[in-house]
């Protein structure tokens, strides 16, 4: 039995909002469970300096938790001058899985800034990230193609990740706090609409894990992000 009295290819409920805020170009509040970040999406007319003048734009992403977004404060990262590792390595994913479903040649010599800050955690926080992330970019694509700075969608398909792990003993889908902090195995899965893989985390802590296993939980995975990229087709539709 799972804390929560989920089943095991059980997803949390999902719920996305969009234009939450009135100034960036695309915006969500993306809920999973207990699990709230709000994923805004920022249009610069430059790139970085290592394609500039090549044609390509560029996604980039950058992530945060608030203080209280966690049963005890934490600190601000702001006050002791440097991002901790988890947070730059968070923030590469994100980039990285979202470039993943953009045709940076049709996107043009410009940048999109996803940030994504967590409101409140119970697991999960960068896959929600990259989730909700997705539908912040494609909220601003959108404008874009409607103001006629661009002509065709640069989005080749939606971007969505879900945890999967090993949870007494069994497989499990879309893990929360009290699961993920128990799992003896634990994944996250970042994958296309298309079915097409961009990343795979997984790492075992007091325990090991088989082929047989990992397969059941990409089936899981699989199953999750379905669900999770017909949430954002709705949101954004």
């Amino acid at each position: 039995m799972r804390p929560s009295g989920r089943n095991l290819n059980e997803m949390r409920a999902v719920s996305i909002e969009t234009d939450v805020t009135k100034h960036a170009e695309g915006s969500c509040m993306i809920r999973i469970g207990d699990t709230h970040v709000l994923c805004t999406a920022s249009i610069e007319d430059r790139v970085p300096p290592f394609i500039k003048g090549s044609g390509l734009g560029w996604v980039t992403a950058e992530y945060g938790m608030l203080p209280r977004s966690t049963s005890s404060r934490m600190r601000r990262e702001a006050t002791s001058g440097k991002q901790g590792g988890r947070t730059v390595e968070i923030q590469r994913l994100i980039g990285r899985s979202l470039r993943a479903g953009v045709d940076r040649v049709a996107m043009g010599e410009r940048q999109i800034t996803v940030d994504c800050d967590v409101i409140q955690a119970d697991g999960g926080t960068r896959c929600a990230s990259i989730t909700g992330g997705w539908v912040a970019l494609k909220l601003a694509v959108a404008k874009l193609m409607k103001a006629g700075d661009i002509v065709s969608d640069p989005l080749v398909s939606p971007v969505a990740a879900v945890s999967c792990g090993i949870y007494a003993g069994q497989p499990v889908l879309d893990l929360d706090y009290p699961e993920d902090s128990e799992a003896g195995v634990d994944g996250n899965f970042i994958m296309r609409g298309d079915g097409q893989l961009i990343e795979v985390q997984m790492s075992a802590e007091g325990a090991v894990f088989s082929r047989d296993q990992m397969s059941a939980l990409l089936d899981l995975a699989e199953h999750g992000v379905r669900d999770l990229v017909d949430a954002q087709l709705k949101a954004t539709g």
